[in-house]
């Protein structure tokens, strides 16, 4: 298993060097908090505005007009999700502390088309924290349609700035199963947590 590990660790850094902004960190929590955190989460009230179940925190994110505002303003940061900000910008992260979380389920078969995330909505660093089952994220660069793709395992932290944030598309596949590295295994449960910096309209 070790090898298998360093393997997935040798294809991931290769993907990642074709992406200029991309930073993946490896069990950036433990598990004994993974699984406090998915607990709070579970405990917390779910949207269903979207084929996934979503939460907001601190600002909602408008899918639909692909905007935020300052009437999608929630309040601040509850404090179990704040933690988890602060310490973002403890690390140097981010260059402060995020504002606006959104928590995704992913249910086996369940992903999300390729995009990029709001450019005018948020600042520059996003940072995504997956919980529960790995999964593939997919990039595409929309110019030269070079592809990469990075193995999300549970309790790993990836950062999109520069180019990776602005350039690349991401996406996850809507599939039951996923192949990384020759090895084949079944999804699960995935939730992830995104953390970013709100831009509100007629902010300088």
């Amino acid at each position: 298993m070790m090898r298998q590990n360093n393997l997935f660790e040798e294809t991931r850094e290769n993907q990642a060097k074709k992406i200029s902004g991309l930073t993946y960190i490896s069990d950036f929590i433990t598990q004994a908090v993974e699984k406090e955190l998915i607990d709070i989460i579970d405990q917390q009230a779910w949207l269903s505005d979207l084929k996934r179940r979503v939460q907001h925190y601190g600002w909602k994110y408008d899918y639909t007009a692909r905007r935020i505002s300052g009437d999608l303003k929630l309040g601040e940061l509850p404090q179990w999700v704040n933690d988890y900000a602060k310490l973002l910008y403890e690390k140097n992260i981010f260059p402060k502390i995020p504002d606006q979380v959104i928590v995704n389920e992913y249910l086996p078969s369940q992903g999300i088309s390729p995009h990029i995330d709001c450019v005018p909505c948020f600042d520059e660093h996003i940072a995504s924290l997956s919980l529960g089952s790995p999964c593939v994220m997919d990039f595409i660069h929309p110019q030269t349609n070079e592809k990469a793709s990075v193995l999300l395992e549970p309790r790993s932290l990836i950062l999109l700035s520069g180019e990776a944030r602005y350039l690349w598309k991401h996406s996850i596949s809507s599939r039951k199963t996923d192949t990384y590295n020759g090895e084949s295994f079944r999804r699960g449960r995935r939730l992830s947590m995104t953390f970013r910096n709100v831009i509100v309209e007629g902010d300088a």
